[in-house]
């Protein structure tokens, strides 16, 4: 997608343009449409309670989950922190949160709350393809592990986790699985019961919906009482969703969510095609024109999103290039902290060294893209590269 400056956008991963046909649903509840939901005594209330209603519906069919298994939040971060934070809170210190080194901040710094609170948190590594060893997960269960997160698909590296396979292990040990799934929501094919998932985390602006709203999927009470999450409320101020979430509702914003999640079920197999063909499309052009064997690609190929390519360029600087690169927006393989550019740690997790780290470009391939803008893309990544090799 070209803005007025005539820059392709293709930092997909970081977030979406809004779908104009998520927009035009949304705009009734911007405008006329503005009750709270949580109104029941007219039809201003009942009308937004009835939108609700809709996309909670919608975002459940999308997962294979029942809609009241659906908590409203703003973001897949909330999402997180409420599985994991909401589980702790019934549970004395000393129990242990198993997850992995390579996952979001969201994940990480909330593990890193609850070890200053004395819970025990163990972060597992991954391979240099950027998957983790079931086996070592086996090794780390224990009997007071409440909860085990992992993200179903990595935000920098796109690389999906065998997820069904973790659920099995988890059920197995009764330990809890929660998966951040807000890259992957809406891009791959998911089943929260085929899975074993039992909290999932999940965002509307990485799937073409707007800021600001996101949801977490919680598995209900079977008949039994032998599976579910039990979490406690993290945000308290009129037991709303369930007295899991208070707050007023953002309809226009879960009116969004839900009408996203119905496209991506409806287009999903076709975008995934579509996608794929830009990626190895545009993998195939800068090998040809800068030699494959100077091109190293981040994280398992086999096992990725079709829409995410992290690749390092031998002899350049990733922030070097992203500054040759402004007719590009793209994402590095560096954070700023303090005015010190720090190695992505997600890539330091695969092993790579830090030039290698620090020279990795991600690129992000969306539902907007054209494949004109994509030749045009690799062309200039060609030249900058190029260039940039001729002057060091």
């Amino acid at each position: 997608m070209c803005g007025s400056d005539a820059t392709i956008y293709l930092d997909n991963n970081a977030t979406t343009p809004l779908d104009p046909r998520v927009l035009e649903v949304m705009m009734p509840y911007l405008q006329g449409k503005f009750g709270n939901a949580a109104s029941q005594t007219h039809v201003f209330g009942h009308d937004a309670m009835d939108a609700v209603t809709r996309a909670r519906s919608q975002i459940a069919k999308l997962i294979g989950a029942k809609a009241d298994e659906i908590v409203f939040t703003s973001g897949a971060t909330e999402s997180t922190n409420l599985a994991i934070k909401g589980l702790a809170e019934h549970l004395v210190a000393g129990a242990h949160l198993l997850t992995v080194g390579t996952e979001h901040k969201a994940t990480l710094d909330t593990a890193h709350a609850l070890e200053r609170q004395g819970f025990e948190v163990t972060y597992l590594d991954v391979d240099s393809d950027g998957l983790l060893d079931l086996d070592d997960l086996k090794s780390a269960l224990r009997p007071e592990t409440f909860v085990v997160s992992v993200m179903m698909a990595n935000n920098e590296t796109g690389v999906i986790a065998p997820v069904a396979e973790i659920g099995e292990i988890c059920r197995s040990h009764g330990a809890t699985f929660h998966s951040d799934a807000a890259q992957a929501f809406g891009k791959i094919p998911i089943d929260v019961n085929n899975m074993m998932i039992d909290l999932m985390s999940v965002s509307a602006h990485k799937i073409y919906g707007p800021k600001g709203c996101g949801a977490l999927y919680v598995r209900r009470f079977d008949e039994t009482q032998e599976r579910g999450a039990n979490l406690a409320e993290q945000i308290h101020g009129g037991g709303h969703e369930g007295g899991r979430r208070s707050g007023t509702l953002n309809v226009p914003g879960i009116v969004g969510l839900g009408e996203a999640a119905r496209l991506a079920g409806l287009e999903m197999a076709e975008e995934r095609c579509r996608l794929l063909a830009f990626r190895d499309r545009f993998l195939s052009q800068i090998q040809d024109g800068l030699g494959a064997a100077h091109i190293n690609i981040n994280g398992s190929m086999e096992k990725r999103l079709e829409g995410n390519l992290n690749v390092s360029f031998d002899g350049v600087s990733g922030e070097t290039l992203i500054m040759a690169l402004s007719k590009l927006a793209v994402s590095s393989g560096s954070a700023c902290n303090s005015d010190t550019i720090e190695p992505s740690y997600v890539l330091r997790g695969l092993g790579l060294d830090d030039e290698r780290a620090l020279g990795a470009i991600r690129f992000g391939f969306g539902r907007f893209n054209t494949e004109q803008e994509i030749d045009e893309a690799a062309k200039i990544v060609t030249q900058a590269v190029t260039a940039l090799r001729q002057m060091a």
